[in-house]
């Protein structure tokens, strides 16, 4: 569905959001402080940062519906119906939900913890904002007459949410990441109006640059006397080509035929790169979301095996 890079966007909004800086201590005066219980520690912390964080989320959903509603969403509207886009671009707008509803409640339960909430009730109360955030847009575009509300897409953005939420309860951290690597091709210049007449736009209507990746925290999973470096992890990747027209008549009279694309290759995750500075740190986890460029090894059903010596 043509929105689902839009709603990922809001994994940037919930992931790079600055968040304040704690409280300082009050300067001492006769005698240091009692030290406060762990409970009326995070009471405060709760108090004080909860409404914030609800505040800017309202703010940045708001916002996002607005624009949505005012540039993308301008035509002709008529009665909410549904529509089964299942068979177009190789299920990768499937990924596309999987992704932005997994990053959209992995940054809701991190805040929700940051915020002073209890461990369980963040994983339960932020594990389904992914599903709550993007879910809404299936209505904008089931009032849109050349698109329609998608069943699939709702059930992209709960497996996206209860995929990060299942590995809380499991783990109580995120061993295997869903990320994303995009590079712009030739195919957008074919049908612009669809996939994009600039590089922001190819980013999120492009099917054909897109590669979705899993990358697996191998080092979560060895004995704590391994060497395995937690940062480095391998990844398998799904991505598409020569997808211009979803109907095979259309993108045959432009010479192509479109096929489904394999990866191997590796990752790495900036969480684990050892750092004590603060927006260092932040910058790390907003780009987690994404799988930086890394030798590959392809196979699809046109070429079998093809070695990248640096995928994109």
């Amino acid at each position: 569905m043509r929105a689902a890079g839009w709603a990922s966007l809001l994994s940037g909004l919930l992931l790079s959001g600055a968040r304040p800086a704690a409280a300082q201590p009050p300067l001492a005066v006769a005698a240091a402080p009692l030290p406060q219980p762990d409970s009326l520690a995070g009471s405060s912390r709760l108090n004080r940062r909860l409404p914030l964080l609800a505040g800017g989320l309202v703010v940045s959903y708001s916002s996002l519906m607005y624009v949505l509603g005012q540039s993308w969403y301008t035509g002709e509207k008529t009665r909410l119906h549904w529509f089964n886009d299942l068979p177009e671009w190789k299920q990768l707008d499937k990924a596309g939900h999987f992704w932005g509803a997994f990053h959209e409640s992995r940054g809701a339960v991190d805040m929700l913890r940051w915020a002073g909430v209890p461990d369980r009730r963040s994983i339960w109360y932020g594990g389904f904002v992914g599903f709550l955030l993007q879910s809404p847009i299936e209505l904008l575009d089931g009032r849109d007459p050349a698109y329609g509300a998608s069943a699939t897409d709702l059930a992209a953005n709960f497996l996206g949410s209860a995929g990060l939420i299942g590995q809380q309860l499991a783990w109580n951290e995120v061993r295997l990441m869903p990320k994303l690597s995009f590079h712009p091709t030739r195919y957008a210049d074919l049908r612009p109006n669809v996939l994009g007449r600039n590089l922001g736009e190819q980013f999120l209507k492009d099917y054909n640059g897109q590669t979705y990746w899993l990358c697996a925290d191998v080092g979560a999973f060895l004995p704590a006397s391994s060497r395995w470096p937690r940062w480095l992890q391998p990844a398998l990747g799904y991505g598409a080509q020569q997808m211009v027209f979803n109907d095979p008549a259309a993108n045959a009279a432009l010479g192509l035929r479109s096929y489904r694309q394999f990866y191997l290759s590796l990752d790495v995750d900036l969480r684990r790169i050892p750092t004590n500075n603060k927006v260092l740190k932040k910058v790390f986890y907003t780009l987690s979301i994404f799988h930086l460029p890394a030798p590959a090894l392809e196979w699809n059903p046109r070429r079998g095996f093809v070695a990248h010596g640096l995928y994109y």
